[in-house]
C-alpha cells in the first residue's frame, strides 16, 4: 500500500505562479490529520485552475518517503 496524506489546499492563483515560476520549490501543507508535509511546487501545475487550487487534496508517496502524486479528492471533509 502507497502511504498517503489528505489536505486542504487554498492558493492564490498569484501563489500557483510563484511556484510555478519557481521561485519558491516546495509547497508546505497541513494534512488533515495536523502533520505538516511538504511536496514539489511542480505538482501544483496539474490541479491549478484560472482562480488558483481550493480543495480536498491526497499526496501519495512511495514506501521511503518520496513524492509520488497529488490527486484531487471530495468528500473528505472533517
Amino acid at each position: 500500500m502507497v502511504p498517503s496524506v489528505d489536505i486542504w489546499l487554498s492558493l492564490s492563483r498569484k501563489q500557483c505562479l510563484d511556484y510555478y515560476e519557481g521561485q519558491v520549490q516546495q509547497v508546505y501543507a497541513q494534512a488533515l490529520d495536523g502533520r505538516r508535509v511538504a511536496f514539489p511546487a511542480s505538482a501544483l501545475s496539474r490541479v491549478v485552475g484560472k482562480h488558483g487550487v481550493e480543495g480536498y487534496f491526497r499526496l501519495s508517496f512511495s514506501t521511503e518517503g518520496r513524492f509520488e502524486s497529488l490527486t484531487s479528492i471530495t468528500g473528505a471533509g472533517r
